[in-house]
């Protein structure tokens, strides 16, 4: 099995990228990459050492696991060479990641036609597609030609809640402005205006403690036939070992 992650060349989530890369390569899959650049991409390095978070630091940088995680993926081949969005030929894998980051360097990634083209392709062939944090807005933003209509339009999804955003924003806007506002637009919001009903956005339980391989009773993500979707780094272990089960059928 061949699967694609899709990313931004910087400030991509650390988490959201390196643990489903480490889980789906421990179980044989191959993993390749594609970013909006195609040059080796790196992380949003305030989420590894936490600069200028102070007393927030333990509660929003990745964890040990993840950093790890994230240093040998950097030691990979595949993402030392990821391909750029209009090089993607929809048929050469079995699935694709959307994955996330909030800071400016993932606009290019969120904004690109490219990556919309190949996400439309991908719900289209009904090829498992994984979207988590921010990588649910760029599913959202992918319009369907044949319908007009965002190929989330019909489906239950989940996404970055807004309370979340909005809570991390405010904390951190003394210091570090809209850091943690990518748009002036929350992501909740956004994407449930893409949806055929508001309630087919899923908030689902209160995220408070993240979710790691033996408490994955704290993630939570959302499933709709081969969509996956889930809300920050706290779902990442339940929501990358729900894709791997998506793509064994």
């Amino acid at each position: 099995m061949k699967v694609l992650i899709a990313t931004s060349t910087t400030d991509f989530d650390p988490t959201e990228v390196a643990v489903p890369w480490k889980i789906l390569h421990e179980a044989g899959v191959e993993v390749h990459f594609a970013n909006d650049t195609g040059l080796a991409g790196y992380a949003d390095k305030r989420m590894l050492d936490g600069n200028r978070l102070w007393l927030l630091k333990p509660l929003l940088i990745a964890d040990s696991s993840a950093r790890d995680a994230y240093f040998e993926m950097r030691q990979y081949s595949a993402f030392r060479r990821p391909i750029s969005f209009d090089e993607i030929r929809v048929e050469d894998y079995d699935g694709l990641l959307l994955t996330g980051g909030h800071s400016n360097g993932v606009i290019p990634y969120l904004e690109s036609i490219e990556l919309c083209t190949t996400i439309v392709n991908f719900f289209t062939l009904d090829k498992p597609v994984g979207a988590i944090c921010h990588g649910v807005v760029a599913a959202c933003r992918a319009i369907d030609p044949s319908s007009g209509r965002s190929v989330l339009y019909g489906r239950k999804t989940t996404a970055l809640l807004r309370r979340q955003e909005r809570l991390a924003f405010h904390l951190t806007k003394w210091n570090l402005g809209k850091y943690y506002l990518t748009y002036p637009e929350t992501v909740q919001d956004e994407v449930t205006s893409a949806l055929k009903s508001p309630n087919d956005f899923i908030q689902g339980p209160m995220p408070i403690l993240r979710d790691s391989p033996d408490k994955l009773s704290r993630g939570f993500t959302v499933r709709d036939g081969n969509y996956l979707s889930a809300r920050w780094p706290g779902d990442v272990y339940s929501f990358a070992i729900e894709f791997l089960k998506m793509l064994r059928g």
